[in-house]
């Protein structure tokens, strides 16, 4: 894994140091998050600091936390950033 992107709490790993994922979807969504954080969408401390919001929420709403719905969470995360960032751009251009 890159060192400018470390494992966050609660990622399923391998041995540690790297994720490991129970299926494909899991390893896209994964993929997806290291992608957009690359092109510049959100930081990496944003990123961190979305899915813990979208954990805190799931647990909340009654989630185990077993490990089974870790990317699930990713994806909500994901989905969260990405409206964000919309409505940012939308305000942007219609500002213009």
């Amino acid at each position: 894994m890159k060192a400018d992107l470390p494992l966050l709490p609660g990622m399923p790993t391998d041995d540690g140091t790297e994720p490991v994922f129970r299926e494909p979807w899991e390893a896209h969504a994964f993929a997806l998050a290291v992608s957009l954080h690359q092109r510049g969408l959100f930081t990496w401390p944003e990123w961190a600091e979305t899915l813990a919001l979208q954990i805190g929420a799931a647990q909340a709403r009654g989630d185990a936390d077993l490990g089974d719905t870790y990317y699930r969470h990713w994806l909500a995360a994901l989905e969260a950033l990405v409206r964000s960032e919309e409505r940012r751009v939308g305000k942007e251009c219609r500002s213009r």
